[in-house]
């Protein structure tokens, strides 16, 4: 006869740093069997696990990785990254948005490079400009077995269910602060950089927003499931949504079309090219919706912003008085080979093909 054995809920943090060794082995064991096969975990290396890092930032795997694989065929490694100019980085990176992101990987590998011995510690990676406590311990255990544990958002469900924590949490960075503890705690030292993976793994995978809790290999350790509580836990207030309207204009005047290309001083978009919106030219919205023909309506969201886009083709013979520096006619045979920040890759594709086909203004 099998004696199935049971276990008391888990009531606390304490409770499943008890059972840490039998955590990390079901964890472990789950892992080797499930995880999912990614370019830079079949194929490890420093400069891989820190280009995977920097990409997955406020982007889904699945997003990231054709960007992945067209990035290390041209950059195969920190020394070629190093020696690449900004435009050829912006324009590799085109796409996958907030490309401050870019900009750090690029700045890093070129103080790398200039260093006598690559650094080791989780301490001396956040050092480097855009790396923070959770990529420095996501590089460090992974390319060198540190014994940092990581902390994403993945990360935070999994304890929190893990340990029935149905309070309020404030932010995801105060979340990943009272989380960390608990996280080193129940970090295996033999392999921490495949627990990392692991926990996220798990997060991503199985313990997701609705979890998967009959297939979760550590699912006799989790006080949420036991009170049929995983599916709330964890909580954060509401986001407050400001939503936005910007009219943008479409103007041609022979073979070129009127871009924005902020300058150098523009942290955020330098070196980027928009089309312009109806401030930037000096027109106001409603002359602009009055005159000019309705091409596109796109909404999208950024952090707390629900942002809506409209884009008004108007007659080559429109007078208007630039507000700002950074207006210019560029030829439109070259505008694949310019950098477009965030959608408006997406839009000035699709009005071309429009305008190629001849088809009538959309509204969507």
């Amino acid at each position: 006869m099998t004696q199935t054995t049971t276990h008391s809920p888990l009531a606390s943090s304490a409770d499943l740093a008890g059972r840490a060794a039998e955590f990390r082995l079901a964890l472990g064991q789950w892992y080797q069997a499930n995880h999912r096969q990614l370019p830079w975990r079949t194929t490890p290396s420093l400069y891989r696990t820190v280009v995977s890092e920097m990409m997955l930032q406020q982007t889904r795997i699945d997003t990231a990785l054709p960007f992945f694989d067209r990035w290390l065929a041209t950059l195969p490694d920190f020394q070629s990254l190093a020696a690449a100019s900004e435009g050829q980085v912006l324009k590799l990176w085109e796409g996958l948005g907030y490309y401050r992101r870019a900009r750090n990987l690029h700045r890093l590998a070129r103080e790398l490079v200039a260093l006598p011995t690559v650094p080791t510690s989780p301490e001396a990676w956040r050092n480097f400009t855009g790396i923070g406590p959770y990529s420095a311990a996501a590089i460090t255990s992974i390319a060198f077995g540190a014994p940092a544990a990581c902390v994403d958002g993945n990360v935070v469900r999994v304890l929190a269910r893990l340990i029935g924590h149905d309070r309020p949490l404030k932010d995801s960075s105060s979340a990943a602060r009272l989380f960390q503890p608990l996280a080193q705690t129940m970090l295996d030292p033999g392999d921490p950089g495949s627990h990392n993976q692991a926990m996220m793994e798990l997060g991503a995978t199985v313990c997701q927003k609705v979890p998967a809790c009959g297939a979760c290999p550590v699912a006799d350790f989790c006080q949420g499931r036991r009170s049929g509580q995983a599916a709330d836990i964890p909580t954060f207030p509401a986001k407050q949504i400001e939503k936005i309207s910007v009219v943008r204009v479409w103007i041609e005047r022979g073979d070129s079309l009127l871009l924005a290309r902020p300058g150098k001083n523009s942290r955020r978009l330098a070196e980027l090219h928009e089309l312009p919106s109806c401030d930037q030219i000096g027109l106001a919205p409603q002359d602009v919706m009055e005159r000019g023909a309705l091409r596109l309506t796109r909404k999208r969201s950024i952090t707390r912003y629900s942002i809506t886009e409209s884009i008004y083709q108007m007659g080559e013979d429109i007078d208007f008085e630039p507000m700002e520096e950074g207006l210019a006619w560029l030829p439109i045979h070259t505008l694949d080979q310019i950098t477009f920040s965030g959608p408006h890759r997406r839009w000035v594709d699709t009005l071309l093909a429009d305008r190629k086909y001849n088809i009538a203004p959309e509204q969507a």
